[in-house]
């Protein structure tokens, strides 16, 4: 099977559904805000074999106050391996939206030194308008579905994710650049944030590049285009560090960076949802 590490098409995947060594992962979460609800979503509609990647309960750190903060190497693994992953396993992972929530755990698997997982290009609704097949997952048992333990090993990466105060030095110096996935509106400030207490605005510095922006339909624009995008809000090649409401759509401009070939990328895993509630941060508006 060939292996895929960043992005896959619908045809691609379909191809290699029968493949011993595939691990489909269904990581969709609720819509934040104002974002509208899927028609078509998990578990009435999944992808064939698909696996519920639950970030919500069972992929973000319990103990932390944030939503979605990246847990220990430890709680990774294990969760991991409640899902059937091994070590050999090519992980191909999509989400209801097109692209939101599915960046993240490609991300956060290769946070844990995971190469081999590859985003699904456009989604369950790319997958649905080309016609390919799908299941119920609620009348197949697989909602709660128990799988034989995997073998994943997490191998924690020291230079995927950074905090607060390396983010407040960086705007003050910017000699890293600093990305915000959000929607322009809310980087700016005119709209209120979807979380209770969390301040309006942006860092200091930073510069804004809603994750949309990336996306044609759904599908990642060709790589051209991102590269331009990329030129035109860092000239000079800087390292950079992603931003967003709470460390999941930074993911996506993370992945586009990848995608043209862009190193010294890291994403601000408390994101905005902590910056704009702690009390020794500016927030420009």
């Amino acid at each position: 099977m060939t292996n895929f590490q960043q992005l896959i098409s619908c045809t691609d995947l379909h191809a290699i559904l029968a493949s011993k060594d595939l691990v489909v992962l269904d990581a969709s979460i609720p819509p934040v805000g104002n974002m509208k609800a899927p028609a078509i979503s998990w578990p009435e509609c999944s992808i064939p074999f698909a696996r519920r990647f639950d970030l919500n309960e069972h992929f973000s750190d319990p103990k932390s106050p944030l939503p979605h903060t990246m847990p220990s190497a430890q709680y990774f693994e294990k969760s991991a391996q409640a899902l059937g992953i091994n070590q050999q396993s090519q992980i191909v992972v999509y989400d209801d939206l097109g692209l939101f929530s599915a960046a993240r755990a490609w991300y956060m698997f290769k946070a844990m030194g995971h190469k081999n997982i590859a985003v699904l290009d456009g989604g369950l609704p790319q997958w649905l308008k080309l016609n390919k097949p799908v299941d119920n997952a609620s009348t197949i048992s697989n909602v709660n579905k128990k799988y034989p333990k995997g073998n994943f090993i997490a191998h924690a990466q020291t230079d995927y994710f950074c905090h607060w105060q390396e983010v407040q030095a960086q705007s003050k110096s910017q000699e890293q650049i600093i990305l915000d996935a959000r929607a322009n509106r809310r980087f700016s400030g005119l709209d209120a944030e979807p979380r209770a207490g969390v301040r309006s605005g942006h860092m200091p510095n930073a510069k804004n590049l809603p994750y949309s922006e990336l996306l044609n339909q759904g599908l990642f624009k060709p790589t051209e285009h991102l590269e331009k995008i990329f030129v035109d809000l860092n000239e000079h090649n800087q390292a950079m560090i992603m931003s967003c409401g709470s460390g999941v759509t930074a993911c996506i401009l993370a992945l586009a960076a990848e995608l043209t070939g862009r190193e010294n990328v890291r994403v601000y895993d408390g994101s905005w949802s902590e910056w704009g509630t702690l009390p020794d941060t500016e927030v420009v508006s």
